[in-house]
């Protein structure tokens, strides 16, 4: 269906094919997260690196996130061609991601194997990221604002599948006769095969909304009166009438943060953390700066102006998020560690019951999602006419901590399943219920860079995470990496309760 050339009055309301096609690449782009997600700790480990090394070799990918998304966000909005507005992006990241899957099984054959590895992760998240941001901004666009959450429940839906089948991959690969153990310590045939057939998948996956997709022009959207030309002046007044006294905040904060390290014996990733708390700083002050000169609006200046001056809702929600991505980050590095040692009683990576171990952690993680997929499309349409958006994201949150709960006390590989089914009922959740009300109470001519900059509320806690944890376990539970699951149930009970602060029309 093409959009320009006629300008329409009304967003045309889209059928479960529209609704399919609109978000059927995130199913390929979750492949890529969930491969990620569930392999790389092992990875990391059969290559080398000790539990303790994981949380920094994981740093890269919520580095990268939080580069690439506001950038990434600030161009798709003001970019058209003849692809279009967010599908350029879609393209670019997914072809960059299919290379980045076809390499890292190879890093074994590599001088440095470890660094090759995490050079990939780096590279495999940027990628992700580039195609991912755009479609949370493209369901907002494509869809009228009755339409919102149904958009975001069936693009969830597509997120659970995908990293459905790309959590699965190496247990099927392996009762297929796949080898589930290298000789000498490399990475096994089930790992490798899985990546690169997910590479292929999420290519082809994207590929399809590219071409069964067609973008409405600018002359549309404006005439659909949701989306008025930008004022592009209105960050630069924001930030001229800023003072210098936050920058002096920021930077302090991260001069502090580097300090204490040494004294303190603190983890050296919390050096990391300091740089971007100045850096930040120091962008905000030359942003400040060209602002109060008067100088013409340009990327920086906009990011930074369109953070500080965030919409009240995005600002709760942003406290939400924060906790809601503290524990799944510390779920998808600890998962492995914890299972693999508490269940299946093995830390050697070389045994056999270390791989059992690993590939039932992929089976866990194809529960929840596939949980998800299902609780997007029949629990959370039917709790949120119930009960609210809001009330229905608290209830889901409390739901999954249970979940944590159990994944720190029980010992059964098989009652795990059911620690899986309250976290996946709690991640539907957190992939739909914030974007759909974020699209439906922000300003359509600015939603892929607030899509952009919510994602920061994501990465943030991710780096906190990779950043302080293992100081935090390292001084009191060494060697006992269950304790995190604990934390991780604390994280999602705060967000629960931190969700009733928010007050948003859905």
């Amino acid at each position: 269906m093409e959009h320009t050339g006629v300008v329409l009055r009304e967003k045309p309301r889209q059928g479960f094919a529209g609704l399919w096609n609109i978000s059927f690449g995130f199913f390929g782009i979750q492949i890529g997260f969930a491969l990620q997600n569930s392999n790389m700790s092992r990875v990391f480990q059969t290559l080398g690196s000790s539990i303790d090394d994981l949380p920094a070799l994981w740093v890269a990918a919520p580095l990268t996130g939080l580069i690439v998304q506001p950038i990434i966000g600030h161009l798709s909005d003001r970019t058209w061609n003849r692809l279009g507005r967010r599908r350029p992006y879609f393209l670019t990241g997914a072809i960059l991601a299919a290379l980045s899957l076809l390499l890292m099984p190879l890093a074994p054959g590599f001088a440095a194997p470890l660094l090759f590895a995490a050079g990939m992760l780096w590279v495999l998240d940027a990628s992700l990221n580039i195609a991912m941001e755009p479609f949370r901004a493209f369901v907002g666009d494509m869809l009228r604002t009755d339409q919102h959450a149904a958009g975001y429940a069936v693009q969830t839906a597509f997120i659970g599948a995908g990293a459905v089948v790309g959590s699965i991959f190496p247990f099927l690969l392996e009762h297929l006769g796949v080898s589930n153990v290298a000789p000498g310590g490399g990475i096994p045939d089930t790992v490798k095969w899985s990546f690169w057939a997910g590479g292929a998948a999420l290519f082809a996956a994207v590929m399809w909304t590219i071409v069964t997709t067609r973008e409405y022009s600018p002359q549309d959207m404006v005439a659909f009166g949701g989306e008025a030309a930008a004022d592009e002046a209105q960050p630069l007044r924001a930030l001229a009438a800023k003072s210098y006294t936050s920058i002096a905040v920021w930077i302090g904060t991260g001069i502090v943060a580097a300090a204490i390290v040494e004294p303190l014996e603190l983890q050296k990733e919390i050096y990391l953390l300091a740089g971007l708390l100045v850096l930040y700083g120091v962008l905000s002050q030359v942003a400040i700066g060209m602002a109060k000169r008067g100088r013409p609006a340009n990327m920086l200046s906009s990011i930074v102006g369109d953070f500080s001056g965030m919409p009240e809702v995005m600002k709760r929600l942003a406290l939400v998020q924060f906790f809601s991505w503290s524990a799944l980050f510390i779920m998808w590095i600890n998962t492995t560690p914890v299972v693999t040692q508490y269940v299946f009683g093995s830390t050697d990576t070389a045994s056999a019951a270390y791989n059992e171990g690993a590939s039932w952690v992929n089976v866990l993680f194809t529960v929840y999602n596939g949980v998800a997929a299902v609780a997007a499309l029949a629990l959370l349409p039917w709790l949120s006419r119930r009960f609210g958006a809001v009330t229905t994201h608290s209830i889901c949150l409390t739901v999954g901590a249970a979940g944590f709960l159990m994944l720190f006390a029980v010992r059964d590989a098989q009652v795990l399943l059911l620690a899986e089914v309250c976290i996946g009922v709690a991640w539907a959740s957190i992939l739909a219920m914030p974007y759909a009300i974020l699209a439906s109470n922000l300003p359509q001519a600015k939603l892929g860079i607030y899509m952009g900059l919510f994602n920061i509320f994501i990465v943030v806690p991710q780096l906190l995470v990779a950043t302080v944890m293992g100081t935090i376990m390292q001084a009191f539970f060494p060697g006992e990496p269950v304790w995190t699951m604990l934390f991780a149930a604390a994280s999602w009970l705060i967000a629960a309760l931190a969700m009733r602060r928010v007050r948003a029309v859905l």
